[in-house]
């Protein structure tokens, strides 16, 4: 930071607080990520479906959003906007037909891996400012604060249950 921001950030104490920087970092990551994916049509949220499906097919609705860290309205209503361009599919659960599994289309699998270079450049310009060591260490620290505090998350990451994913219904 050079001394006329640093003198700005003693000036003012929001700027150095780390919620407020937080903050304005996620919005800096979410205009990077239109910049870099808008010929995609896809948002954050239904990328982070895109790849939670791409590692487990077949999981729930419930599930999916846990792994994602979505409350389960938002998880819902991505869920829907997916199904509807034809990204993904809800096939009814072997043991229980209210629930419903989701599975990526052969457009979904398509897009996820089309998608994932302009997501790399993504975080690479957001991570530019820092050394290849300074990355590694902050990286580190974010998951430590976000592992660290994932309770208090109104909606906390959840790990994978044991026979979450499912094979589709024919």
């Amino acid at each position: 930071m050079d001394a006329k921001k640093t003198r700005g950030a003693q000036a003012e104490p929001l700027y150095g607080m780390p919620g407020h920087l937080i903050r304005r970092c996620h919005q800096i990551s979410v205009a990077l990520f239109h910049q870099e994916c808008a010929a995609f049509g896809i948002t954050p949220q239904q990328y982070a479906v895109l790849r939670v499906l791409a590692a487990h097919d077949g999981v729930d609705q419930i599930t999916l959003a846990g792994l994602a860290a979505f409350n389960r309205t938002t998880a819902g209503d991505v869920v829907a906007r997916m199904e509807d361009a034809g990204l993904l599919t809800r096939h009814d659960g072997s043991d229980d037909r209210r629930v419903k599994n989701l599975f990526l289309t052969k457009a979904g699998l398509r897009l996820v891996k089309e998608v994932d270079a302009g997501v790399r450049r993504v975080q690479e310009r957001l991570l530019e400012p820092l050394s290849k060591a300074e990355r590694t260490q902050f990286i580190t620290y974010l998951a430590r604060i976000a592992d660290g505090n994932n309770e208090l998350s109104r909606a906390p990451l959840r790990p994978l249950p044991a026979k979450a994913a499912r094979e589709p219904q024919s």
